[in-house]
């Protein structure tokens, strides 16, 4: 009998095990780091004197803890983190520590502010300064998430509803977090919804580790995966929530999930890109991953985009013009197809043959389409650019110069169109892009679709051009100019 009971019970507890398996990430299950989504996460910390030392203890200790499922770094998760009582104090941006190591030590060297309780305040602060691109949040044409965390035991003392709205507006999704005798009402004015993913109350301050499980579940879940967005193009996974875009050329519907292509999202752009020896056949292969990545983003066609193809070194070689292929994967299979020149470096050479030959009806440019140039060079060229690029740009050309390597800061300018600042890019500045945006935005686009059209054409360079730089082909140079 005691054998069958035994067995009874085996059979309950694997059952159980087993509904476990079903219901958790298995990254919860080994215990260990998730990698989740890149996020911008910001901690928001109540450090009021009503919060005994010993309880400041105890949330220093649930973000010791939620610090376990992230990924931090440059290129994964950032962590910045804020405490408030009176007023708010910063105790580090997102990008002040590249590692988990650094934000614990950090963290655990917090000192408790002990005076009021100025919510709002702190709510202010965090979507006017903590994400910004100054104190390290990626643009937000990048999609990256900006998730904020808030952790109160008592009733503001100034009013939260409006910026926290606003906050919400501005794109942050903000859990609240409530400890005692907070009021419900209040944590649901300043969480996002649904409330139930994103609002939370416990008895006391033992009882914050219980949601431990709760947020890594969240921040080890890829949301994109688990439901059915029903995104038309792309679905972007964050925190207990998703959001939807679309490919470039797509502006989203009012209903968050289609897209409508743009009525003038369509160009003719050609690829110029540097042949030379003192790129390596290495990064050479490098450089058509990039140029594969972005034409990724396009919509091309015969009435869409059209994508040419040159490369350089002493002479200048037509890869293929913009009328040879009508899909994008047709025009990836060209580019990898494309042969090391390995020889010297004319660009101007390159420019004059893009300017008299590349966007003629011969090739296959059009009328009344978008003409833009992508320049990709290692170095000085061997020749003067300003004659041809002048002459280019003076046509209606838009030139967009990229810098790698040994290039030379001003021949990048004379390159590419006006202004400097949203034409011309170098390593470590292609991540600052939000400044670029708005100055689109506001100045440069007049047709709003044609716009988006052309700041997420930058946006994906960007993304393309972070990837290079973390596969060596970009290395560690001085910023070309600061973003002010």
């Amino acid at each position: 009998m005691s054998s069958q009971v035994l067995g009874v019970l085996c059979l309950l507890c694997c059952c159980e095990a087993a509904l476990l398996d079903r219901r958790l990430p298995r990254a919860i299950l080994a215990g260990t780091p998730c990698r989740g989504v890149p996020l911008d996460f910001a901690f928001v910390i109540d450090s009021s004197r009503s919060i005994r030392p010993r309880d400041y203890e105890k949330v220093k200790a649930f973000i010791l803890d939620l610090l376990q499922f992230l990924e931090v770094g440059p290129d994964a998760t950032r962590v910045a983190l804020l405490q408030y009582g009176s007023v708010v104090q910063s105790e580090f941006p997102l990008n002040a520590h590249a590692s988990r190591a650094e934000v614990e030590r950090a963290v655990r060297a917090m000192q408790h502010l002990a005076s009021g309780t100025m919510t709002g305040l702190a709510l202010q602060y965090t979507m006017d300064t903590v994400f910004t691109e100054e104190q390290g949040a990626r643009p937000a044409g990048l999609l990256i998430p900006r998730i904020a965390m808030v952790v109160t035991d008592g009733r503001p003392q100034d009013t939260v509803e409006a910026v926290a709205a606003e906050a919400r507006r501005a794109g942050v999704q903000i859990f609240a977090i409530g400890v005692g005798r907070v009021d419900m009402k209040t944590l649901q004015a300043i969480g996002s919804q649904p409330h139930s993913e994103h609002v939370y109350l416990v008895a006391n301050f033992s009882r914050i580790q219980t949601l431990n499980a709760v947020f890594q579940s969240k921040l080890c879940s890829d949301m994109c995966e688990m439901t059915d967005h029903q995104c038309q193009h792309i679905c972007v996974s964050s925190p207990a929530s998703y959001r939807c875009k679309c490919r470039l050329g797509y502006t989203l519907n009012t209903d968050g999930k289609t897209c409508t292509e743009c009525g003038n999202a369509v160009m003719d752009l050609v690829f110029i890109i540097d042949g030379s020896k003192s790129l390596g056949p290495i990064n050479f292969e490098l450089v058509k991953g990039f140029v594969n990545a972005v034409v990724d983003s396009l919509d091309v066609s015969r009435n869409g985009t059209r994508v040419g193809l040159l490369q350089y070194s002493t002479k200048v070689r037509t890869e293929f013009t913009l009328g040879r292929y009508a899909s994008a994967g047709d025009v990836k299979e060209a580019v990898s197809r494309v042969q090391y020149m390995g020889r010297g470096s004319m660009t101007g050479m390159a420019l004059r043959h893009m300017f008299q030959t590349s966007f003629t009806a011969k090739e296959g440019a059009r009328l009344g389409v978008r003409h833009a140039t992508i320049v990709l060079t290692d170095g000085r060229s061997q020749d003067d650019v300003v004659e041809w690029a002048n002459k280019a740009k003076n046509a209606g050309v838009t030139m967009y110069a990229l810098g790698v390597g040994k290039a030379i800061e001003e021949e990048l300018k004379q390159i590419a169109s006006e202004p400097d600042e949203t034409h011309v890019f170098y390593a470590e500045n292609f991540d600052q892009m939000g400044e670029i945006t708005n100055r689109l935005k506001s100045g440069i686009c007049q047709d709003p679709c044609q716009c988006d059209n052309v700041v997420m054409f930058q946006m994906q360079a960007t993304e393309k051009m972070i990837m290079l730089t973390q596969d060596n082909i970009l290395f560690h140079y001085k910023p070309l100019c600061q973003i002010v």
